[in-house]
């Protein structure tokens, strides 16, 4: 079954061409002015010099052609020579009902079907999940429902926070309250036991705590800071701690995905890449990729085409303890090993652009194991993307940059301004009331 653009198409180059005009000008695109039109074309304009006649002559001389075609509600010459088209409510009824009685609802399956691994889940253990988190979730179960139904390998991973300086509150809180437990006993090397020490409850109160005395007490935080290095370096007592931070985490977090309907292939999180580690780094170091910055392992990927400076990438910090970048990058190369995908597709919240500029840096680009290809990083083919279609389209770049304009921040969730953060349920229940009121 063909689409409905596809469709419409056919209709004005016939137009076109039964008004006397070559087919090459009769592309229609849908309408960037929504309010007015739902389709439109511009050849009129592009024929101008080529007929030597008024853009809104050529406009009205296919117009009156398409009048004659049931397909439309509505056709407009609109000066200085556009062409606003409106589909018939009756056509698209049709059309529809076409494509329901299609076991596949006239979907074209993939030619080339991909192993496309989405990660769209991004919960920190130990934490409820928060709207973001249910965003992302609902929004990346309809991406891997769609690629499914395309006829594409989809494998979900939930990627869960489960490493950094959070777990390192977690345990040094967890001491605080019960030092005799016997994963902080060194001289212990019997099992551990396998109930947890620790409700759901008590754990998502843990985290908040220790969250808030670390930012008064500069003593906690650096018994934080170390507790985080000694459990990344295997200490056995807080990687059994950590096991039970997981198992009580996991099973709260399906129960609540459940309810949403959605569902996750992987339950991998970044201390699943922590094997990867060593020989990323080594990799990074021997081909000349990071360097020592105030002791600490950076890597440069900022671009002679940037137009806003673009920090290094951290790989390691100054005591040796990796970070989200670390984990992200090695998770990648977790991927490409064990799945071989085609694809990796993120579901992210917009304040992790930089982050994902940073680990898209150069040494992904060549590296087949971080995903890397013969055209070079994603970021560089978008670039080379943009690139070309500026040669048929010159105002592209500044469509693009326009198109912020058309944001209207009272239906984003949260956004920042200088140090404040805003948050749409922050005047919710006011604009509820009004909303009533007016009616």
């Amino acid at each position: 079954m063909k689409k409905i653009l596809d469709l419409i198409s056919e209709e004005v180059v016939k137009a076109f061409e039964e008004a006397g005009y070559s087919a090459d000008f009769a592309k229609v695109t849908l309408s960037n002015r929504p309010d007015l039109c739902e389709y439109q074309c511009n050849g009129a304009l592009a024929a101008a010099k080529t007929y030597k006649k008024a853009p809104i002559m050529i406009a009205n001389d296919v117009v009156a052609k398409l009048k004659e075609n049931g397909i439309f509600q509505e056709v407009q010459a609109v000066s200085p020579g556009f062409i606003n088209l409106k589909l018939s409510g009756d056509y698209l009824a049709e059309y529809l009902k076409q494509m329901q009685a299609d076991e596949n609802l006239s979907v074209e399956k993939a030619e080339h079907p991909k192993k496309i691994i989405l990660d769209y889940g991004g919960p920190n253990v130990a934490k409820p999940l928060h709207v973001g988190h249910l965003r992302s979730a609902i929004i990346g179960e309809s991406i891997k429902r769609l690629g499914r139904f395309m006829g594409h390998e989809m494998i979900g991973d939930v990627h869960l926070g489960d490493w950094g300086l959070q777990m390192g509150l977690i345990i040094t809180e967890l001491h605080e309250r019960k030092p005799d437990l016997v994963y902080f006993d060194e001289s212990y090397t019997g099992e551990y036991p396998e109930e947890p020490p620790f409700t759901i409850s008590e754990l998502e109160e843990i985290y908040p705590t220790a969250s808030g005395k670390s930012k008064e007490d500069e003593a906690y935080k650096e018994a934080a800071m170390q507790a985080t290095y000694q459990l990344q370096h295997g200490h056995r007592g807080y990687q059994g701690i950590l096991k039970h931070i997981l198992n009580v985490s996991v099973t709260d977090l399906k129960k609540n995905y459940e309810r949403l309907d959605v569902s996750f292939d992987l339950w991998k999180g970044e201390s699943d890449a922590q094997p990867y580690i060593p020989d990323m780094v080594k990799y990074l170091k021997d081909n000349g990729y990071a360097y020592i910055d105030d002791g600490a392992l950076v890597v440069d990927v900022k671009e002679e085409s940037d137009t806003k400076e673009i920090p290094p990438c951290m790989i390691l910090k100054s005591d040796g303890a990796s970070l989200y970048n670390t984990t992200d990058l090695a998770t990648i190369i977790e991927r490409m090993k064990l799945y071989h995908p085609d694809e990796i597709l993120y579901v992210v919240d917009k304040r992790q652009e930089l982050h994902f500029i940073q680990c898209a840096c150069r040494f992904t680009e060549n590296c087949a194991s971080c995903g890397g290809t013969e055209k070079g990083s994603k970021r560089a083919e978008i670039k080379e993307l943009i690139h070309e279609l500026a040669e048929k389209n010159p105002v592209i770049e500044k469509n693009i940059f326009r198109s912020v304009h058309n944001v209207n921040l009272r239906t984003i969730i949260g956004y920042h301004k200088d140090d404040d953060i805003y948050n749409f349920l922050d005047d919710y229940d006011e604009r509820g009331k009004k909303k009533h009121e007016k009616m």
